[in-house]
């Protein structure tokens, strides 16, 4: 997940460099940022054992990142992003293990028409509705049980073109393509995305539509997929045959005076073909709401709850709690205390494709539980640079 953009605090340099033949001046800049997480987590129900104590981020993603760019003038700019993930606890590449796996692009920005960038990225679904959910307060710990809505973003896109447009009267555009890239069906592997978000005093409102076309390397005529793998909790793990996944999502959120209250909806369709392992196409809706009180200046308390159905070929339930409390010790530094319960309830189809007893997941941890519970308690510290 993403961090809120008060908690970039960014040490950087700024590189002057000389411009055109006409003799104008190009002004660049070169900033390097970062955030590292963790906490020691008490996990009730992990991997079919009552009792693990591990380090693992809650609040936020690590992850280091050089963001710049050069003016080109007349309100035009070059810009660019690198951005890596990684484990605070033994200092690996995390996720996709890929060195910038986070986010990777380069583009032109206007300020009247906006940006158009071109590399790895996130998907406007999640830049337009991410921040009005309980995922922007409590980070992954809050997301729909094995993020099967990308809730979490556990799903970044490459060979991606995205245009984000400029804020006109609070209303902001984005649009998306990935490029699947696979010789003769340039259609497989693909993603497209749109997303709307509308900003008006303490209210916030977005939503939007992806659909991803799902690469398989057992399927060699679907190419590979230009998104990361949504398969990786017992929630969905018996759909990584669907041809497709599109999701819908829209939140709404509103803040003053310290506080900060929420909802969000999201459908989720995974569709199969006469190549998947399922009989039906599988559907999940969840709704979610959260409120968050700043008590003083340094603390922040906050709750949420998420329901989540499974319809069409399975039956399963998700009921999901999160309470949480952030102390600000600085303006860079903060520690934490989380807690986590999803009940599972029906049954869920499993990797071999078979129905079980439904599994509860915590977020997007992806931690298989082997019961029909599953608890975090986490305290932790965040620093950002």
């Amino acid at each position: 997940m993403r961090l809120a953009p008060t908690f970039y605090m960014k040490a950087g340099m700024a590189l002057t460099a000389l411009g055109c033949a006409s003799g104008a001046q190009a002004q660049s800049s070169v900033t390097l940022y970062g955030i590292l997480d963790t906490s020691v987590a008490y996990i009730h129900n992990s991997g079919w054992h009552s009792t693990q104590i591990t380090m693992t981020p809650v609040a936020a993603g690590p992850r280091w990142g050089m963001k710049g760019s050069e003016d080109l003038g007349g309100g035009l700019k070059a810009i660019f992003t690198l951005e890596s993930g990684f484990n605070v606890g033994n200092g690996q590449m995390s996720g996709s293990n890929v060195l910038f796996g986070r986010s990777a692009y380069v583009g032109l920005s206007s300020e009247k028409l906006g940006s158009l960038t071109l590399g790895r990225q996130y998907d406007p679904v999640t830049d337009q509705v991410q921040p009005l959910t309980a995922d922007w307060v409590f980070g992954p710990i809050a997301a729909t049980p094995g993020d099967v809505d990308n809730y979490d973003d556990s799903a970044r896109f490459s060979n991606a073109v995205k245009w984000t447009s400029a804020t006109y009267q609070g209303v902001q555009l984005e649009a998306m393509y990935a490029l699947g890239g696979l010789a003769g069906a340039t259609g497989s592997g693909q993603t497209w995305s749109g997303a709307l978000g509308y900003h008006t005093g303490p209210f916030s409102f977005g939503g939007g539509y992806i659909h991803i076309d799902n690469g398989n390397a057992a399927f060699a005529s679907r190419g590979k997929s230009t998104g990361d793998s949504l398969f990786n909790s017992p929630a969905n793990a018996g759909y990584q045959s669907a041809r497709s996944v599109n999701i819908a999502r829209v939140g709404g959120m509103y803040q003053a005076n310290g506080l900060q209250v929420g909802a969000a909806y999201s459908y989720s369709s995974y569709n199969r073909d006469g190549a998947s392992t399922f009989a039906e196409d599988e559907k999940f809706h969840n709704g979610s709401v959260y409120a968050a009180y700043t008590m003083t200046a340094p603390l922040r308390i906050g709750a949420g709850y998420s329901y989540t159905r499974a319809l069409g070929d399975s039956s399963a339930k998700y009921h999901a709690f999160v309470v949480g409390a952030i102390y600000s010790l600085s303006k860079r530094t903060s520690v934490y205390s989380m807690a986590a319960h999803v009940h599972a309830i029906g049954e869920q189809r499993n990797g071999e494709g078979s129905l079980q007893p439904a599994q509860a997941v915590v977020g997007s941890f992806d931690i298989a539980s082997g019961a029909s519970t599953q608890q975090i308690v986490a305290v932790g510290i965040t620093h950002a640079f």
